[in-house]
């Protein structure tokens, strides 16, 4: 159900440009409920559940106690595709739904999972064609974004990137694996690779001092004021600021050459922003089982009209402009140029000349890349 924390239409009408059905999503919370709260728990439930089945895109939802240990709760939900999903849970009417749940419970997490496959009774159910399976390499990739006053990005990019490392560490399972900061204009990126359970690692790393130096740091620079020593007003802060990854693609055959990472911000027209993504995602499909290519990963986050794809190359950026602004499919790039609000409305994205033009306007500045020493 829930986490605690002119429209072009949609994308893929042409053969080249054809996008598979969006999956179903189930939504798993796990909730560790406070020693004497569980009326008041199931009171907010039943508010907040009435108040999720009028959120367009949702289908059902679940409540479970666990059987072994009665403070231990689920809540599981089924949604239409990620994407309603998503736009409700970064929104502030989802804040105040969630806000009576907070004062019940010690922690949660919250799991989200395409549905590819589904057994009924009757056997296999549903029409569509079973989606293939992603590959996955046990990280978990995160970003947040954040605007800073224009004329400070200089300093705002000085203190990001010489901050001290936290310690990568967070417990025995869960490890902080990477983090690279990007910047484009006055908007600031902060993509994050996390082992184990990504709400642990971001707490742990708020909780560090090196971050919580650099954050005060830059509170002043900041175009929408925070204060992260308020745990409600920092909960708020990071909802807002979440940049979900909404796609992937890894490369099936192994790539040769240094690999270099890249970000690039694509400003998209008002409501364009999921297109924009399913454009890009099937694009960044078709790189990953070129076998001469040389994309190794991608991965592409997006909230509302906020479009960040950040790509791990075998080459530099130049070197094929058409892989690197995902424009090499001819149907796709012009759906990716209806989606654009670039400045130059007749730029052709089919050859090098627009191509170079548009990596100049998304390609976004690396301000530091960082590994955990073991990751």
């Amino acid at each position: 159900m829930t986490t605690l924390s002119e429209d072009p239409g949609p994308a893929g009408t042409t053969a080249g440009a054809q996008d598979t059905e969006s999956a179903r999503l189930r939504v798993v919370l796990l909730l560790d409920i406070q020693k004497g709260a569980q009326e008041r728990f199931l009171d907010a439930y039943e508010l907040l559940r009435s108040q999720v089945a009028s959120v367009p895109g949702h289908v059902s939802d679940q409540l479970c106690q666990s059987i072994e240990d009665p403070s231990q709760w689920l809540i599981t939900s089924e949604w239409e595709s990620s994407e309603p999903f998503l736009a409700w849970v970064d929104s502030p009417e989802h804040r105040e739904m969630v806000k009576p749940m907070h004062s019940c419970v010690n922690d949660t997490r919250s799991l989200r999972f395409d549905i590819l496959r589904e057994t009924s009774v009757a056997g296999h159910t549903g029409t569509r064609a079973p989606r293939p399976e992603r590959a996955g390499d046990g990280r978990i990739r995160h970003a947040i974004t954040f605007t800073v006053r224009p004329g400070s990005e200089d300093k705002v990019a000085k203190l990001l990137a010489d901050y001290a490392s936290p310690s990568a560490r967070v417990d025995s399972a869960t490890r902080l694996c990477r983090t690279s900061l990007f910047m484009h204009g006055n908007r600031v990126v902060r993509a994050v690779e996390v082992s184990g359970n990504l709400v642990a690692a971001l707490r742990h790393v708020a909780q560090q001092p090196e971050v919580r130096a650099v954050e005060e740091a830059i509170n002043p620079y900041l175009e929408e004021e925070r204060d992260l020593t308020d745990p409600e007003a920092a909960r708020a802060f990071f909802t807002r600021a979440g940049l979900p990854s909404v796609h992937e693609a890894v490369a099936e055959a192994e790539r040769t050459g240094q690999v270099r990472r890249y970000a690039l911000h694509y400003p998209v027209r008002g409501g364009s922003g999921a297109a924009a993504a399913r454009v890009l995602a099937r694009s960044d499909e078709l790189a990953a089982a070129d076998p001469t290519g040389s994309l190794v990963r991608s991965t592409i986050f997006q909230r509302d009209d906020i479009v960040v794809r950040v790509i791990d190359l075998a080459a530099a950026a130049d070197k094929d402009l058409a892989l690197t602004t995902g424009t090499a499919d001819h149907d796709l790039a012009a759906e990716l140029g209806r989606l654009l609000d670039l400045p130059g409305a007749d730029r052709d994205l089919g050859d090098d000349r627009g191509r170079k033009e548009l990596l100049a306007h998304l390609e976004m500045t690396l301000v530091t890349d960082r590994h955990a020493q073991d990751a």
